[in-house]
């Protein structure tokens, strides 16, 4: 049976719906059942989702991300419908080191889409299982940060928070620190 659960984080409640095997079909920053469930493809949508406080793995994922652990979110299988071309921007979409932003242009080109940033574009908007498909980390072209589906605000945070976590980079050679 499937199950959702919601979880307070530093960004606000945080909702995970899962499949019966435990495979995450949508999340995202809400606590509203209907927004979450809109992007998931119809095959896919549960109609009476089980309520549940903890989702084992997949909470402990979405807890240690927000304190600062991208690890086992990448980890965390995914289920998603689409066409081979929008399936191969999610999966290239999970390589995207947190703290590293790409543009769409350079994802879709990863993707073997080389002029795809349109395709791109559209992955990440259809994109129902973010965090896990971390389409956070894709923007314009130039740095802007393009769309997001729980709001810009929160696409900020996260890339700010993910740049936190990359380690200090060494004072170049010859250069004086604290000054």
């Amino acid at each position: 049976m499937s199950a959702l659960a919601t979880v307070p984080t530093v960004l606000g409640p945080f909702t995970t719906l899962v499949d019966d095997e435990g495979v995450v079909l949508a999340s995202g920053w809400t606590d509203d059942v209907d927004a979450l469930l809109a992007p998931v493809h119809a095959e896919l949508r549960p109609t009476d989702p089980a309520r549940r406080t903890d989702l084992g793995d997949v909470t402990r994922a979405v807890a240690a991300f927000h304190d600062g652990d991208p690890a086992p979110a990448a980890a965390v299988p995914v289920r998603q419908i689409s066409g081979p071309a929008t399936t191969a921007i999610w999966d290239r979409m999970r390589l995207v080191p947190p703290g590293q932003p790409t543009t769409y242009g350079e994802l879709a080109e990863a993707a073997g889409h080389p002029r795809g940033h349109r395709l791109a574009a559209r992955a990440c908007v259809r994109n129902a299982t973010t965090l896990f498909v971390p389409c956070h980390r894709v923007l314009r072209r130039g740095g802007g940060l393009g769309g997001y589906r729980w709001g810009l605000e929160i696409k900020d945070r996260l890339l700010a928070m993910e740049a936190s976590w990359l380690p200090e980079e060494p004072a170049a050679e010859g250069s004086v620190s604290g000054v």
